[in-house]
């Protein structure tokens, strides 16, 4: 990525989790036949029949109950010890659908979308980071309810739990942009988005933080963003001791899920958490999936909420 950097020449990124597969390619050599990518309107995308498609099924098989709430206990000691603050608690959630990852992909309204060829989509609508003319942006995403829930934007706004765990990941990301940028601000705090889902409207809430990068960042533009992972949305904070517990407690390989994708264009970067993804393990599909957990959380909904993030979004 530096090296790219330096003779700005454009390039696509996908990096996952754990960090043990990063994929960076000059987009000139991107073959849309293994590859696809729609990021904010810049894209390597033909036109495409979506009324060639067909009705569209989608059913998930709820995740093990079980499983979760072990997990979720683990998570509760290592909380209720002072270990973590806020932790991303995930899990493998079998699915079936009528249609490919490809044609999902396709179908999908998302600012984030990546396919590769028989490995998994993602549809995602968290930034990471964007960096333009110089200044860096992060938009942490914190708090999901489902809209149809009566008074849901009250209720939202209002929960303290939500509150406390957004607090937590403004103050984790606004430090982690401290490491690499100069004047680092909030400049909007917790602002309320509604998705459209194939299984109705979900509302979440975000911020932006941004800070002023050196005259030079181009030639250390994978400095950045490798001082940035893995996002804290994502995994939690305080991060390195958090990521130990997620191992911990997940018992499966997240890969590229919750990992970041994005594009640098020779002077400007944009990039988003993958979350919201299907991956393909054979003829089955599976979407990943899972949320902020605190001391206040609870069990019952938290599991709720993981269900609430499996939709398709059209």
């Amino acid at each position: 990525m530096n090296a790219l950097g330096k003779t700005r020449t454009p390039f696509l990124f996908i990096l996952d989790f754990d960090l043990r597969e990063p994929i960076v390619i000059p987009l000139s050599a991107v073959d849309p036949q293994q590859m696809l990518y729609a990021i904010n309107g810049f894209n390597n995308v033909a036109d495409f029949n979506e009324t060639a498609y067909p009705p569209v099924q989608f059913q998930l098989e709820p995740p093990d109950e079980d499983a979760y709430l072990k997990a979720f206990e683990k998570v509760m000691f290592h909380l209720n010890r002072g270990d973590s603050y806020l932790l991303n608690l995930t899990m493998p959630v079998k699915i079936d659908c009528n249609l490919s990852i490809n044609q999902i992909f396709h179908k999908s309204k998302a600012r984030y979308k990546l396919w590769v060829r028989d490995k998994f989509t993602v549809f995602s609508p968290e930034p990471f980071v964007r960096i333009v003319n110089g200044r860096i942006f992060s938009y942490p995403m914190k708090g999901t309810i489902d809209a149809a829930v009566p008074d849901a934007m009250n209720k939202l706004m209002t929960n303290e739990k939500e509150l406390a765990e957004h607090y937590t990941i403004v103050d984790l990301i606004r430090n982690d942009l401290n490491m690499v940028a100069e004047k680092v601000r909030v400049d909007k705090f917790r602002y309320a988005e509604t998705l459209q889902t194939s299984r109705g409207k979900l509302l979440q809430t975000s911020s932006l933080i941004s800070g002023q990068l050196p005259e030079n960042h181009h030639e250390i533009i994978g400095d950045i963003i490798l001082r940035l992972l893995p996002a804290g949305s994502v995994s939690g904070a305080p991060k390195k001791k958090t990521v130990e517990i997620i191992h911990e407690a997940e018992h499966y390989d997240r890969g590229y899920y919750t990992g970041v994708f994005g594009y640098f264009d020779g002077k400007n970067l944009d990039c988003g958490v993958m979350i919201r993804f299907i991956e393909q393990q054979g003829d089955q599909l599976v979407f990943k999936a899972g949320g902020g957990i605190t001391v206040n959380s609870n069990a019952r909904e938290e599991y709720n909420e993981l269900i609430s993030k499996v939709y398709l979004p059209f």
